[in-house]
């Protein structure tokens, strides 16, 4: 029907109601109204406002436009095409209200993600680039590197310029779960991918009541408003993902069957709340139904659940050594896992140089059953539970075993080390060569790493951060100060041997103790400078509860672990063994030169490789080859080598040298036992060789002779006529070969008088010095 036009609106009004007052009917609509129920009003629906809207087919701005009216617009691709857009009045509003634009005859402009990056982002065309990024996505399976990271930018700049309403965040939410369940590589976005996640609920505002979910397939987030004067255990919690096509939230309910994921966060949580405003505080959830989103490049380790988080909205500080802790219970993907080692971790931002990984620190195991771990945690982060496939699992009989024999075997070494440090310490006459001098030292630096290693477990138990920190600095420098020194053991072993001309290291032991205390330190300070975050505590354990398991400060940081344990240790090995090689040919060839029908015993051979071996820490290179069907018998070698090493130095460089026994005698000993200090220590002494025993070099058991407390050359003299051959030594500088092949002697060999017939009374028992030079060769060997 039709009304005149009036300029008087109660004109209209009478007109309106007078036509509406008869009864009206077009064959489809029949209107018959009586007059009490007709009521007119006038509107003023006003103009649609200004808009910009962007588009995949351009960018366009709608002017103010009246009600009932349509705007027209050229289109940015093709100038010859027009865009319009029309302005009708809203039933509901009774206000002039755009509706969507017609651009079916424009070209499009943004037709690949590429071209996202020349779309400028401003705060009225924030929901319209969230809108083209939907629609691309439709049209992609997967997103290489470059279209990805495009897409993650344009998300975080929507954030950082618009009000996150709760329609907004359920586009982004959506978004970033069709990238989850997409085909792209995620790992190198993982971190990007959190933080926009975080950003999004920690901008959610416009929520109304205790609580706001916002649930996608493959992605769940929850804020939820806490009460500071009533702050009980909250709890977060997600059903199966396999029910439907969306999770299932419930908040501060207990866990029900179904439950994949459920977090409990501790009443002492309310000390990190910010500081009182208008508002409550606010704890945020999240939960990742993709567990490849977090996959660690630098571990071998699977995720075998999926990944909850909680954080504190604006938090005062971070939260972080709770008195009471966090409560993470997930469900297994995988439930055959029996017999394998499962751990609780948290996804640490800062790992792998800043693309983040997994990380034990703070988070224990409580209860493991074949379809739950339950974790607990000292702080708030994401959680998660690795399977460890990267070798072969032990049985728990077995690793109880292992754990008995090195505890064991470091306690024995421990006593053991100490007596050889007091021993060499306090008995002068003992350290007075080189050989002795490198032996104390190695000694104190493996008496180190035995103490830190037998209280590493007390000190961590304690979860003080920086106790922890301190414990596994320690740790670190007393094995890489251990290796030093096995290191210049070897460096000695061949300077003394194979080096023998023209050889002078002014200040040696000094030199010395600068590389093998000052090397470690240097290492362990650059790691506290460049990333001491390496430096946490670690749950070893498969025990049930917190009581009973085992927490271990030491290095968690994978490359720092690579670069400056096992690169140092691997470069040390291989210079000892390389050298172990060179002195072992050396000493053949020497023997080839003995007096014909002399030979050595087997036994005293083998027990002098062994020597040499242990010493020169050669038996931590089985720790390279525990891998495979063989890893638990090499382990069970290992353990019982190392962690007795400083036991075996005890019984061949104490024990079973002749003038540590004498020396022990003379101070430690009373009445008969006890032996008066005289001519063992004379600065020379004259040995004559006979004729049964084999010629110099015996390996490895030759007496040790002092040397001088100088630099300067000394020097030994032999004759030989057609019955017997003679040695005169004197001090040599750089010290003799000694028992148990510490070092061989270099001396200055010339003809001289016969000795007494007594010489080799000065010697242990069973030892004699011979020389390997043919009667009619003479020769001077010369060192410093």
């Amino acid at each position: 029907m039709l009304v005149p036009k009036c300029s008087d609106v109660e004109e209209t009004q009478r007109q309106i109601h007078d036509l509406l007052e008869k009864p009206y009917s077009n064959g489809s609509v029949r209107l018959d109204a009586d007059p009490e129920n007709i009521f007119i009003s006038h509107i003023e629906p006003g103009l649609c406002p200004q808009l910009t809207q962007q588009t995949r087919q351009g960018r366009y701005v709608w002017p103010w436009t009246p009600a009932q009216r349509t705007a027209w617009q050229h289109c940015e691709a093709d100038k010859d095409c027009l865009a319009f857009r029309q302005c009708l009045l809203n039933a509901e509003t009774s206000q002039a209200a755009w509706v969507s634009p017609e651009l079916q005859r424009c070209p499009t402009v943004v037709a690949t993600i590429s071209d996202l990056e020349q779309i400028e982002v401003t705060n009225d065309t924030a929901e319209d680039v969230l809108q083209m990024i939907v629609d691309i996505l439709k049209e992609h399976d997967s997103l290489d590197k470059c279209d990805l990271q495009t897409v993650l930018n344009k998300l975080q700049e929507v954030l950082n310029i618009t009000t996150v309403t709760r329609d907004l965040a359920e586009v982004i939410v959506s978004i970033m779960s069709n990238i989850l369940n997409s085909k792209s590589d995620l790992q190198p976005f993982t971190n990007d991918i959190l933080n926009i996640t975080d950003t999004v609920g920690a901008k959610m505002s416009d929520f109304i009541g205790e609580s706001v979910s916002v649930v996608a397939p493959a992605l769940a987030l929850s804020v939820v408003s806490v009460d500071p004067e009533n702050t009980n255990n909250l709890t977060f919690g997600v059903t199966s993902v396999n029910d439907g096509p969306y999770p299932t939230i419930y908040i501060n309910k207990d866990p029900y069957e179904g439950t994949v994921a459920f977090i409990s966060l501790p009443p002492a949580l309310h000390a990190s709340f910010p500081p009182k405003n208008s508002t409550n505080p606010r704890v945020q959830f999240q939960f990742y139904g993709v567990p490849a989103l977090f996959k660690d490049g630098e571990s071998s380790q699977t995720l075998i659940t999926y990944v909850v988080s909680a954080s504190v909205i604006h938090a005062a500080e971070p939260v972080e050594n709770l008195q009471e802790p966090v409560i993470v219970t997930l469900h297994h993907l995988d439930t055959q896992i029996t017999g394998k080692k499962v751990h609780c971790v948290y996804w640490d931002f800062n790992k792998n140089s800043g693309c983040g990984g997994w990380s034990p620190r703070g988070c224990w195991k409580h209860i493991i059953t074949p379809e739950y771990t339950t974790c607990m945690c000292d702080h708030l982060t994401h959680f998660g539970v690795l399977l460890d496939v990267s070798r072969t699992p032990i049985d728990e009989e077995n690793e109880k075993i292992l754990t008995v024999i090195t505890y064991v075997g470091c306690g024995l070494s421990s006593f053991f080390l100490g007596v050889t440090v007091l021993t060499y310490s306090l008995l002068d006459k003992l350290r007075r060569d080189y050989p002795s001098q490198i032996l104390l030292n190695l000694s104190i630096a493996l008496l180190g790493l035995n103490l830190v290693f037998l209280s590493n477990s007390w000190f961590s138990a304690f979860a003080v951060y920086g106790l922890c920190v301190a414990v596994a600095t320690a740790q670190h420098y007393f094995l890489l100060a251990s290796f030093s020194w096995m290191f210049l053991e070897a460096v000695n072993m061949y300077f003394a041997l194979v080096k023998v001309f023209n050889v002078y290291v002014p200040s040696y032991i000094l030199k010395f103790c600068i590389v093998g205390w000052g090397l470690p330190l240097v290492i362990c300070c650059l790691v506290l400078v460049v990333k001491q975050e390496a430096y946490a505590v670690a749950s070893f354990a498969d025990q049930d509860t917190l009581e009973d398991s085992e927490m271990f400060c030491w290095i968690q940081d994978d490359v720092v672990f690579f670069v400056s344990v096992v690169g140092f240790i691997g470069l040390v090995l291989l210079c000892n063994f390389s050298i172990f090689l060179v002195v072992l040919l050396q000493m053949k060839k020497m023997r080839v030169n003995q007096p014909a029908g002399t030979h050595r015993s087997l036994l005293k051979d083998l027990r002098g490789v062994a020597s040499f071996t242990l010493l020169l820490g050669l038996t931590w290179a089985v720790a390279f080859f525990t891998w495979g069907p063989a890893k638990v018998p090499l382990l069970y070698l290992f353990s019982i080598l190392n962690s007795l090493q400083g036991s075996f130095i005890f019984i061949f460089h104490c024990l079973m040298k002749e003038n540590v026994r004498k020396q022990w005698r003379i101070h430690l000993c009373f009445g008969r036992f006890k032996l008066q200090d005289h001519s063992d220590w004379s600065h020379t002494a004259t040995v004559i060789a006979k004729p049964k025993c084999s010629g110099f070099p015996k390996f490895p058991m030759v007496a040790s002779f002092r040397s001088s407390k100088s630099n300067s050359t000394q020097s030994s003299s032999l004759s030989s006529d057609s019955s017997q051959r003679q040695v005169s030594i004197r001090r040599p500088n750089l010290d003799v070969m000694y028992q148990q092949s510490r070092v061989l002697p270099r001396v200055h060999l010339t003809p001289s008088a016969l000795p007494s017939a007594n010489a080799n009374a000065d010697l242990p028992e069973g030892y004699e010095v011979r020389s390997w030079i043919p009667e009619e060769r003479s020769s001077s060997i010369y060192y410093n």
